[in-house]
């Protein structure tokens, strides 16, 4: 709670993009903040009908995000927090060794919307959290404005996803950027730095076993 309240103000919007089951809905909450909920997977969105179904500041969307609208196909994980669209994402983490213990015996259709149009039906939010295994550039290119802060997940092995989500989102505006370490809850960089800082910062951890959140804020 105390390190998400410096991006988060009683009263205002946040996504959750990829909620699972709903542990930063719930931390959104506790700011007295107004929260989108997207999540695709049935057992998830149960969980979530179920703990905030009748809460009138959240909404629930069970789909996915991507660059455009239609339907895609999600490879479902016995874990649910490891349930993906992407295919490079489930075979580079299989070969890497860091889910030995994970499987992807299920496949489950989605309906799948944008950023873009998630922002109309509900407004911009000043605060948006993604992470999604493996899918963040795809859902970063569906949105076509700036809005206030984000953050997405990175992992070594697919660090090319995230050094595209920054070169897309630095079109769309001036933005500034830092990350977090794993669960830490804590910034890493006493200053926030450009995207070319940010990707120079990446590219020494790409061999590492480092993985977290870059956190994004466009400028005014």
């Amino acid at each position: 709670v105390d390190f998400y309240r410096q991006f988060i103000n009683p009263g205002d919007l946040c996504f959750d993009i990829g909620a699972n089951m709903g542990n930063r809905t719930r931390i959104f909450l506790r700011l007295e903040a107004r929260v989108v909920a997207v999540e695709p997977q049935d057992q998830c969105m149960t969980f979530l009908i179920k703990h905030f179904g009748n809460d009138q500041r959240v909404v629930l969307v069970q789909k996915v995000l991507g660059e455009r609208t239609g339907q895609a196909e999600m490879m479902i994980s016995d874990e649910n927090t490891l349930s993906s669209l992407s295919h490079e994402w489930i075979r580079k983490v299989t070969e890497s060794g860091r889910f030995t213990d994970s499987a992807w015996r299920k496949k489950q259709r989605v309906q799948m919307t944008t950023l873009d149009n998630l922002i109309h039906q509900n407004g911009a939010p000043s605060f948006m959290k993604i992470d999604v295994e493996g899918y963040e550039y795809l859902v970063v290119k569906g949105l076509t404005a700036p809005l206030g802060t984000l953050s997405l997940e990175f992992t070594p092995e697919v660090m090319d996803v995230i050094y595209h989500c920054i070169e897309h989102l630095s079109q769309l505006g001036k933005i500034q950027l830092n990350y977090a370490v794993g669960e830490t809850m804590a910034l890493a960089l006493s200053s926030w730095a450009t995207p070319e800082e940010m990707m120079d910062i990446l590219s020494k951890h790409r061999n590492a076993e480092l993985f977290g959140d870059v956190y994004v804020r466009f400028c005014a």
